[in-house]
């Protein structure tokens, strides 16, 4: 795959639109950078179109529930514009608010129904949870090797460093324990560690 369709060129313009004004954590880059770089991330491991417009809008239905928009009309528009192949993956790597019986989950128990839907998930959504981690521990590293105070870079995680290098290795684990073993894990293997290793 090249990389470049209208499909995804689509994609990113409905991730961006729903994106519209969200910031990474504790930065100023537009949240929709995310998607663009998951999308290069599977691209570059030669991912099928579909996989990498679901990487592309997979935070769309957890983070976009605002300004009219509810869990069910995003879902139901991510299904009519990209198909229901597209929707299952970005769903499956959705973490939920609410469990199958509609009670609230806390972070934990969200943490844990992902987890367990891991289990669960077909390879392109493993594909996806990987390149998002991948993607979101390379760029803690990114910040922590330009800082002169590491802690501004942890400060920004919810929890941070414990919680976050905690998070990053029991998705590794998870994904390994269920025989997931395409070559993106030895990237993935090695970001964990080198957080593991950084105070």
């Amino acid at each position: 795959m090249n990389g470049y369709s209208d499909r995804i060129n689509h994609a990113l313009a409905f991730a961006a639109k729903h994106h519209d004004q969200q910031v990474r954590k504790g930065t100023r880059l537009p949240y929709v950078t995310h998607a663009a770089n998951v999308a290069i991330i599977l691209t570059r491991y030669g991912q099928d179109e579909s996989t990498v417009v679901a990487g592309i809008l997979h935070d769309v239905v957890e983070d976009c529930v605002r300004d009219g928009w509810t869990y069910a009309m995003l879902e139901s528009r991510i299904g009519e514009k990209f198909g229901t192949e597209v929707l299952a993956t970005s769903l499956a790597v959705t973490k939920r608010r609410l469990d199958d019986d509609g009670n609230e989950m806390d972070r934990d128990q969200r943490q844990d129904d992902y987890l367990g839907r891991l289990v669960a998930a077909d390879a392109p959504a493993r594909w996806v949870c990987a390149a998002a981690r991948v993607h979101d521990g390379n760029s803690i590293l990114a910040d922590l090797r330009r800082t002169m105070d590491p802690t501004s870079a942890w400060g920004r995680m919810a929890g941070g460093r414990e919680a976050a290098v905690a998070a990053f290795r029991v998705i590794y684990d998870k994904l390994a324990s269920v025989g997931f073993t395409e070559p993106i894990m030895t990237e993935f293997r090695a970001m964990v560690e080198e957080l593991e290793a950084h105070k």
